[in-house]
């Protein structure tokens, strides 16, 4: 079952960013999905490190201004280790939209790291590196 609940939560965070078809990207469930202390990584274009709320207002507006649409990201091929309450996930990734009136497709790797709390997985940490 754990499993099935990881790939879940994966699929649903991954889902936050989705704003094609006219519908509202919904970035305010990742408080819900990552512990309020959870860490977040980029290793490009800069690495930055960043906190649940430094990650979110970004990509709020960036998803509702009108510069990014028809944005969509989903994992490709993955790897999940489970040991006890503790999960960790190496995933490839593709996303493609629209920024600026220019298409694009981009390809990545994430890793996410998991909890099992009394209300179930959580996300503790994730980092991405997007390859060009």
């Amino acid at each position: 079952m754990s499993k099935t609940e990881i790939d879940a939560l994966t699929a649903e965070f991954f889902g936050a960013f989705d704003n094609r078809g006219g519908k509202a990207a919904d970035v305010d469930r990742i408080r819900r999905l990552v512990l309020p202390s959870g860490v977040i990584v980029t290793t490009a274009p800069k690495f930055t490190v960043y906190t649940v709320d430094e990650f979110i207002e970004p990509r709020r507006r960036l998803l509702s201004d009108g510069r990014l649409v028809e944005f969509s990201e989903w994992e490709t091929s993955e790897r999940t280790e489970i040991a006890g309450d503790i999960a960790s996930r190496f995933g490839e990734y593709r996303k493609s939209g629209v920024l600026d009136g220019e298409p694009f497709e981009g390809v990545g790797t994430k890793t996410i790291q998991f909890v099992r709390t009394a209300d179930g997985w959580r996300i503790t940490a994730f980092a991405w590196h997007d390859r060009p």
